[in-house]
């Protein structure tokens, strides 16, 4: 049990990879653990869509395209050619709004880059759409008439991948920005219709680069307490 909670502990969000591939048969030991993950009534209501090798460069310069598109298109204030199945861009509910602007605080501080340096802000955010340079770049499709359950056993699934990646030595990151465009997708996948794009992530070998040391907090579960009830008098 202890080993276990220092395999979930280590794991973290990697944000600079090197050119190290992984080898088939590691890859295909994480993939197999990942069937393993629970899932609703059995259904398994998500396909991957896995890049490796000439797939993943092709994809990668989809996506950085797309951002560029993006970039120039946020600069010279005209709608952007956004087509992601779901609205990444959408403002967090209050409660949580917190929460998403602390860590991107805490990380550009550890980076060195201040609110308005928007050049190095850009910079950074491109590196999201390289996939930090990763070897191994996947995509998560969900049942479009299956939600929320398909969503949640994405999420089962994912994790799985990510705790089997590190157990096998490889690390990962979650990309849910690369959900905002499905064009690079559809381009080198036959992906159904009936399922949407979620989220992106990688997976790879970490580099010592600084980035790489940033720890985002991970606070205790949200518990709801119980409700009492006042007590009854005869």
């Amino acid at each position: 049990m202890n080993d276990f909670s220092q395999l979930v502990q280590s794991r973290q969000t990697t944000r600079d990879f090197n050119a190290t591939e992984i080898t088939a048969d590691i890859l295909d030991r994480i993939l197999d653990d990942a069937r393993w993950a629970p899932s609703w009534s059995n259904t398994r209501a998500y396909k991957i869509a896995l890049a490796t090798g000439e797939t993943t460069k092709k994809l990668r310069e989809s996506y950085l395209r797309e951002f560029d598109a993006f970039s120039v298109a946020q600069a010279s204030q005209t709608p952007p050619d956004i087509d992601g199945d779901y609205d990444i861009f959408a403002r967090y509910p209050e409660d949580l709004r917190e929460r998403q602007v602390q860590v991107g605080v805490d990380l550009y501080r550890h980076l060195g880059i201040e609110r308005d340096d928007t050049v190095a802000r850009g910079k950074h955010m491109r590196r999201n759409f390289e996939a930090f340079g990763a070897p191994v770049m996947g995509l998560v499709f969900i049942h479009r008439d299956f939600l929320p359950y398909s969503a949640l056993d994405a999420g089962l699934m994912l994790q799985t991948i990510f705790l089997s990646a590190k157990a096998h030595g490889v690390d990962s990151c979650p990309l849910g920005v690369l959900a905002g465009w499905r064009r690079p997708a559809d381009e080198l996948f036959d992906i159904p219709a009936e399922y949407a794009l979620v989220t992106g992530f990688a997976l790879g070998y970490g580099t010592d680069a600084p980035v790489n040391q940033f720890r985002a907090a991970h606070p205790p579960l949200d518990i709801i307490p119980e409700r009492h009830t006042p007590a009854q008098h005869a």
